[in-house]
């Protein structure tokens, strides 16, 4: 237990939700549960109505369109879930988008890979297209791109793409919504001495040994994906939530205090990004900044171009580069959100001159401060 005051999701600013086939889908139907969409879209409304985004992964495509293809067999080859997939995606986002509209919502798709969320050009342009979709009011619907897979897939990965998403766009909590109220000492289905856990304030190895094997079924995530997921999430800096789905508006009960396990984000979880990004990569290009530039940087802003005074190397957008204060000392590291030439193209401007100078609109940053690693200037930065 903590003193910590637990997450609260009517003060959610940035949430995402994750949602298994077991869920969505009715098997005896082989359809969509649409009165339970309905109350899910309701309780997002509401949610939106406090000033809370929303973002859904939502998975049951494959299982939507087993029985329509005749695919009834417990284990699939990797050929026919991709047919599967490429079926029932149109109906999955179908289904999410009837619901969402009745409350005067607009659903956007996107469909994701682990490569998405880990290549760093790829997961840039995820990023801001979430952002900006957010930001024009929709709700973006996301699920794994099974269809085109080359490797096994895996229902229950995505509570792994849920903890990821949920780090891409700085959400502040994740919730998995499960056909369980949270974490047990044991499975409380075959020990009667099982304890809930309100709340984890670390993941241990004793917490993550509670993670058993995957349950049979269409839904194969089970509590081991879950604290998967609960570690990516909370190394984030995101709270995650496990609560139970079943019964209508399951959003709802969880914002009015139903139980739960949440689990809390790690104390140092921004400065251990900030670390990976300072050690880990090594640059490929510099940005010379002037003086007011660095005074910007101290007080926590973002990297403007108008206090650039010099591009060099040869990067591309997501790649990692030094900035250097007049006199050639490494101040910062950070993720340039524009490629070397555009970077050089806009140096020395202001933001409101970057659509005449490339053509296009991007970002207002060279380097956003979400991406950026401030030194101090006596410390030693081997790699940066």
């Amino acid at each position: 237990m903590t003193d910590t005051p637990l997450p609260a999701l009517r003060t959610a600013r940035r949430v995402v939700v994750k949602i298994g086939s077991a869920l969505i889908v009715d098997p005896a139907e082989a359809a969509p549960r649409q009165a339970w969409l309905d109350s899910v879209a309701h309780d997002i409304a509401s949610l939106r109505a406090q000033g809370t985004e929303v973002v859904v992964v939502s998975s049951g495509a494959i299982a939507l369109a087993r029985h329509q293809l005749g695919l009834t067999r417990p284990v699939l080859r990797l050929e026919e879930k991709q047919a599967a997939a490429s079926v029932g995606q149109i109906r999955l986002a179908q289904a999410w988008t009837d619901a969402l509209s009745r409350h005067e919502l607009t659903a956007a798709q996107l469909l994701l890979t682990p490569d998405d969320t880990e290549h760093r050009n790829r997961y840039l342009n995820a990023r801001a297209s979430l952002n900006t979709l957010l930001a024009l009011g929709c709700v973006p619907i996301i699920n794994e791109n099974d269809a085109i897979a080359t490797t096994e897939i895996r229902f229950g990965d995505n509570d792994r793409l849920g903890a990821r998403v949920a780090e891409m766009i700085n959400a502040d909590q994740l919730v998995l919504l499960s056909d369980i109220d949270g974490l047990y000492t044991a499975d409380p289905r075959n020990n009667p001495d099982a304890r809930h856990l309100p709340v984890v304030a670390a993941l241990t190895d004793s917490i993550e040994a509670m993670g058993g094997a995957p349950p049979p079924g269409y839904s194969s995530g089970g509590m081991r994906t879950k604290l998967m997921a609960a570690r990516i999430a909370t190394q984030a800096g995101c709270a995650m939530a496990i609560a139970r789905g079943q019964g209508l508006h399951p959003l709802s009960r969880l914002r009015d205090g139903a139980r739960c396990t949440w689990f809390l984000p790690a104390p140092d979880a921004r400065s251990a990004r900030k670390n990976w990004i300072a050690g880990s990569l090594t640059p490929a290009g510099h940005a010379v900044i002037d003086d007011g530039a660095v005074q910007a940087l101290i007080m926590g802003s973002s990297l403007l171009p108008a206090g650039v005074t010099e591009v060099t190397g040869d990067f591309d957008r997501g790649d990692l580069i030094a900035v250097l204060d007049r006199q050639g000392q490494k101040i910062a590291c950070g993720l340039a959100a524009y490629a070397a030439d555009e970077a050089r193209r806009i140096a020395g401007h202001q933001s409101e001159r970057i659509e005449a100078l490339l053509g296009w609109q991007g970002t207002d940053e060279l380097i956003h401060r979400d991406d950026l690693v401030l030194f101090a200037k006596t410390e030693n930065t081997p790699n940066c």
